[in-house]
Order: structure tokens, then sequence, then C-alpha cells
């Protein structure tokens, strides 16, 4: 585990996050407070953001999560015949 200050750490940010990435702890401080950590991954963790990113979503419940998984897209249904969709436009417009 080591300790940087926040100066150095801005102008050596790219060597702190191999650091981190290779599995060591780094201590951010600020005025020789702790105010922040970088750590290594969890075991679980994608190594794309993206996934990541969607995986924290679906923990917070903004999304949920497939109950199932296939590769073709789910068949859309439609609401209403287009026809019909562009006459209503058409009045809409018309009242204009």
């Amino acid at each position: 585990m080591r300790a940087v200050g926040l100066k150095v750490l801005k102008n050596k940010l790219a060597e702190y996050v191999r650091l981190a990435a290779s599995g060591e702890t780094i201590l951010v401080t600020d005025r020789e407070r702790v105010v922040a950590e970088l750590v290594p991954p969890g075991p679980a963790r994608s190594p794309l953001a993206a996934d990541a990113m969607l995986a924290q979503a679906v923990r917070r419940g903004w999304l949920t999560a497939p109950t199932v998984v296939t590769s073709d897209p789910p068949q859309g249904i439609p609401v209403a015949k287009l026809r019909d969709v562009l006459a209503e436009l058409d009045r809409d417009r018309g009242d204009r």
C-alpha cells in the first residue's frame, strides 16, 4: 500500500493507475489526510467499462436484467398500422 498526495498523483497519474491495476492499493491524500483510494478491480469486474457500468446499473435497480437470453432481437409488435398513424398525423397537421 502506498500513499500519494494530490499534486504528485496529478503529475504521475498513469504510473499510479498502473500500480493499482497490478494489484496495489494507493491512498490519495490531501494535506496528509486520506481522501480517496485507488484499488485494483475486483475479480468479478468486467475488463470492459461498458459491461461494468451496465452491471452497476442493474445492481442499483436502474435496469432489469433479461430473464431469457437469445441471440435474436425481440420481435416488435406494432401498436397501430402505419397507414393509420400517417392519417392521424395528417389530421393533426391539418389543424395548424
